[in-house]
């Protein structure tokens, strides 16, 4: 290669140099504007007015309406038991037959005691008669005219002696057919045909309970009764009549019974051991579902909001003051509301005030963002799904 070509490959080489240096230079000089933050993401639920009962639950036990211990008013050896155990048996209802006959033999003979007394009396009011006339014309002394009068209420009085003994015989007749002083449920048997009894004897040969309507006896502390007496006064309670309010009953499987009962506020006694009272309610037990000594909760319907505002429970946080607050997006920013819960309802908390429906209030993405942050909304599946 020739000087000349070799000189003027080494100047184009270093102008091409030349350049790419400078265009370096050019391009670090240069200035970019920063990268913007990203706007922080949020879940908001959008409240909407429900329909919410708020109600008190009392924990209580069934009791029977009617309760009766069936034992013999007279002695004598059981003849037959005329029911079946477990049963219903009606009021009057013939359930043991003891042995009669010593009862007929007493009848019997206060019967025949009986007609000797008024024979006696028949006999002694003709001798009366026969006196009286007697004394008129001085036949006897007065005093024996006395004496036979006398005996006529003496014999009078024989009379009804023998009356009140005929009529103790015959009720101890009937006596020996023990008969169903209730209607209702009647329990085993304590005693089996042969068995001897006595007179009002300790041990019960069986025992009837009415099972409809049913009692449920539900214990509360004076403050929940006195709380309970005042909305029943202002009618936030339903009631049937005065002094009494509407009750459920949640059974203990967790079902609600069918049938409504009616809590009695009057009657109530303090216990002075435990500071709490009794209260009873009554309701119909048709179908027999209910039993005595059964747990069960009455639940009382204390007031309606058809406008209530539900919000869940992990939107809402509460400072070391008590003092409770959610985050909402309000125009595109965050903004943090103080507000009042009620009570809890499931998962969610039942607000008394601070809030309104149609507001966004943020579930998820709260701990990343404070008040006045502008933040964009993403929908949460689970949220979607569950509003």
């Amino acid at each position: 290669m020739s000087t000349k070509l070799l000189a003027k490959f080494l100047v184009t080489c270093a102008f091409v140099m030349a350049l790419l240096v400078l265009s370096q230079l050019n391009g670090c000089s240069s200035d970019k504007p920063p990268a913007a933050p990203a706007v922080p993401q949020v879940s908001v639920v959008i409240l909407k007015p429900k329909s919410q009962v708020l109600r008190t639950e009392l924990t209580g036990r069934a009791q029977a309406f009617l309760v009766a211990q069936v034992r013999p008013q007279v002695g004598g050896v059981v003849m037959r038991r005329l029911f079946v155990e477990g049963s219903e048996v009606k009021a009057g209802q013939v359930l043991y037959e003891l042995d009669a006959a010593p009862y007929r033999a007493a009848v019997a003979q206060s019967e025949a005691s009986l007609a000797r007394s008024r024979a006696s009396l028949k006999a002694t009011r003709v001798t009366a008669k026969r006196t009286a006339e007697l004394v008129r014309i001085e036949a006897v002394s007065h005093q024996d005219n006395d004496d036979a009068q006398a005996s006529v209420d003496t014999a009078a009085a024989d009379v009804k002696l023998a009356e009140a003994a005929l009529e103790t015989a015959l009720i101890n007749l009937t006596y020996t057919r023990i008969v169903a002083p209730i209607s209702g449920r009647i329990e085993i048997s304590t005693v089996t045909p042969g068995a001897l009894v006595v007179a009002n004897q300790e041990t019960a040969l069986t025992t009837i309970q009415q099972l409809d309507p049913l009692y449920v006896d539900v214990t509360q502390s004076t403050t929940e009764l006195l709380r309970l007496r005042r909305e029943l006064a202002a009618g936030n309670l339903r009631s049937a009549a005065e002094g009494e309010a509407d009750m459920l009953l949640r059974l203990e499987d967790g079902s609600l019974y069918n049938q409504t009962g009616h809590l009695k506020f009057s009657g109530a006694k303090v216990s002075e051991g435990t500071g709490t009272v009794t209260l009873r309610a009554e309701i119909a037990n048709p179908d027999r579902q209910l039993l005595p000594g059964m747990y069960v909760r009455g639940v009382l319907e204390q007031a309606r909001d058809d406008q209530a505002i539900l919000v869940p429970q992990q939107a809402v946080t509460r400072a070391a003051g008590g003092a409770t607050s959610v985050l909402l997006v309000v125009e595109g920013k965050v903004e943090q509301r103080q507000i009042t819960v009620d009570r809890a309802v499931d998962h969610q908390w039942w607000v008394a005030s601070g809030l309104v429906a149609g507001e966004q209030v943020i579930v998820e993405g709260g701990q990343k963002v404070r008040p006045g942050v502008a933040v964009s909304i993403v929908d949460n599946p689970v949220l979607k799904k569950e509003g």
